[in-house]
């Protein structure tokens, strides 16, 4: 259950060592987003901002971060969308969900940095748990936005 519905973003070249709750800490200087877990319970969560793992959109406003956020390694596995600074809860997955994403990352890693030979079977990723479209972006989505509320 997500109890940090929205996320101030405050950019950064250091990340702190205490995260407030409710913050996005974001750091271009070292490619990294730290952030306490939406679901508020306190673990620390780091995307790090790579061409083959998580992307940031800053549209002047709020930030995006692609792909959602699943915190399988932690006690309490939540997975979430941060869309234009909102939380959004996503589904759970399963272990052989997770397992296959984990499969096609290393799959994406080594094609991109040049790894191990690809010709073998391409994992595709878990269809079973929907993310919530994104938000138009841009000059026409944000006069969308201040029109239809």
């Amino acid at each position: 259950m997500i109890i940090h519905n929205e996320l101030e973003h405050r950019f950064m070249r250091n990340i702190p060592e205490k995260l407030e709750p409710g913050v996005l800490y974001i750091s271009m200087e070292y490619g990294m987003v730290s952030h306490s877990c939406a679901c508020g319970c306190g673990e620390e969560v780091t995307t790090p901002l790579t061409p083959t793992d998580w992307h940031l959109v800053y549209d002047g406003e709020a930030v995006t971060l692609n792909p959602s956020v699943g915190n399988w390694n932690l006690a309490c596995r939540s997975h979430y969308v941060i869309r234009r600074g909102r939380v959004i809860e996503a589904g759970p997955w399963s272990e052989e969900e997770v397992a296959a994403e984990r499969a096609r990352d290393r799959a994406t890693k080594a094609r991109y940095y040049g790894g191990a030979d690809m010709s073998a079977e391409v994992v595709e990723a878990p269809t079973s748990a929907p993310v919530p479209a994104m938000p138009a972006q841009g000059w026409l989505g944000r006069l969308k936005r201040w029109l239809f509320g």
